[in-house]
């Protein structure tokens, strides 16, 4: 009997002892799931962005569609992505872009020697300098099925300023074949109005005609200046930015996306230093250069559409075609097509070539007219050749060099990538431009 009961013990203590294996184990397992959890972001990664972009032709807008295009802008941008936690990652943009513009520099062409639309003067917007800074939040769920994100972003130059908030939504699903999102940006904007050298005098409180840049300088043309001015009461711009993307695997080697986005401004739409020369009125000159008969004039509203979508097709290990396509329209008038290829070619483990081309096409917008053939009496008016039909067509070229074991390190930083790429952009008007760009990847140790 008492071996009996013995033997019970025994099995009794031994199914506990099982039990608690079990249990302990699967304690474990979900302790370890939790605490080995594969993060979204291993280490911090710092990316610096720099690019060289210079532009020429001669429909300036600032000259009323003529003059000078001429433009040169270098940019650097430092992105540090700080992970937070296993599910959390912050982001930091910080930018500063330095230009120096032969158009806008003629908002004042009076300034020092003889004006001429195509040569640029020496006045305080011959340069400028923007600056920006953006923090975004990214939160992912544990299966990282759902991801949150929401940013705030400042940037400013001399005569404008733009705050912005914004935050997005994506979900995956079917084993992460497929993944819809939705994103929102709202951005309030401020202009500090600069206008032609010529048209402040006729604002509020102005002496028109009598101002001394008209009396120290000789009128030739038509003596009997007397431009429109528009000076704006409302120097404020809105944009609410609405977009929705759809994102499939169709194939282990192809993927393709689709994208729809809503753009709605109010406000100050008129960039308020551009001139517009009318056919009705006569011409009036200092120098070489035309005097205004008015700045350009936009409706205080503009809603904007585009639909997109593409494909990618990796071919094999070395080489990878990927397209895209977006059409767009807005209540301007403005109907444009974009297209464009790129074909990475992977040539070593670590060198990847990046050409590619892009067309573009775009009819004028309802309010755009080429220098001296809008009429005084239109309401709106405008002959930035940005708002007119062209087309255009930019070829690229890049390379990449990759090291996933980062060897090169400045500091505690290893060096994970350089890319670098080549665009030549040219419309079928005379403007024309060509940027180099250049981002190296650094991840910390």
């Amino acid at each position: 009997m008492a071996a009996a009961v013995t033997n019970k013990s025994i099995k009794l203590k031994k199914i506990i002892l099982i039990v608690c294996v079990f249990a302990f184990a699967k304690s474990y397992a979900q302790d370890s799931t939790k605490v080995y959890k594969k993060r979204v972001l291993e280490t911090t990664e710092v990316d610096f962005l720099t690019s060289y972009y210079a532009q020429d032709g001669d429909n300036a807008a600032v000259s009323g569609g003529i003059g000078t295009e001429e433009l040169t802008d270098v940019t650097g941008t430092f992105v540090v992505s700080i992970p937070l936690n296993d599910d959390d990652v912050l982001t930091i943009d910080a930018g500063v872009s330095a230009y120096t513009s032969a158009s806008s520099s003629n908002i004042d062409p009076f300034d020092d020697g003889t004006a001429d639309p195509f040569q640029a003067s020496s006045g305080a917007s011959s340069s400028d300098l923007w600056a920006n800074l953006t923090g975004s939040y990214t939160h992912s769920s544990d299966d990282r099925n759902d991801i949150w994100s929401a940013k705030i972003s400042v940037s400013s130059e001399y005569d404008y300023f733009s705050a912005g908030v914004g935050g997005s939504y994506t979900k995956l699903f079917n084993e992460k074949n497929t993944e819809v999102s939705v994103n929102a940006n709202v951005y309030i904007d401020t202009w500090d109005a600069i206008y032609p050298i010529e048209l402040r005098p006729f604002g509020d409180n102005g002496n028109g005609i009598n101002n001394r840049l008209f009396t120290q300088n000789t009128i030739t043309g038509n003596p009997n200046y007397n431009p429109i001015f528009n000076e704006f009461q409302d120097e404020g711009r809105n944009s609410y930015a609405l977009g929705f993307g759809f994102s499939q695997i169709l194939h282990k080697n192809v993927q393709g996306s689709l994208a729809l986005d809503f753009v709605q401004q109010e406000g100050l739409l008129s960039t308020p230093f551009q001139r517009v020369y009318f056919s009705d009125v006569a011409d009036s000159f200092i120098d070489d250069f035309q005097l205004a008969d008015a700045n350009e004039s936009l409706p205080d509203s503009r809603f904007k559409v585009a639909a997109g979508g593409r494909l990618n097709w990796y071919l094999n290990e070395t080489v990878t075609v990927r397209t895209f396509y977006r059409y767009y329209f807005d209540d301007w008038g403005i109907n444009s097509h974009t297209a464009s290829i790129e074909v990475p070619i992977k040539i070593t483990d670590k060198f990847t070539l990046y050409p590619s081309y892009r067309f573009y096409n775009q009819t004028a917008a309802d309010y755009f007219e080429p220098y001296e053939t809008a009429l005084s009496t239109d309401e709106y008016y405008t002959s930035d050749y940005d708002l007119s039909e062209y087309s255009a067509n930019q070829f690229g070229f890049g390379v990449s060099y990759t090291d996933i074991f980062t060897k090169a390190h400045i500091g505690k930083f290893g060096l994970k990538s350089i890319d670098l790429k080549f665009y030549q952009y040219d419309r079928d008007t005379s403007f024309s431009s060509s940027i180099i760009t250049a981002g190296f990847k650094f991840v910390m140790d």
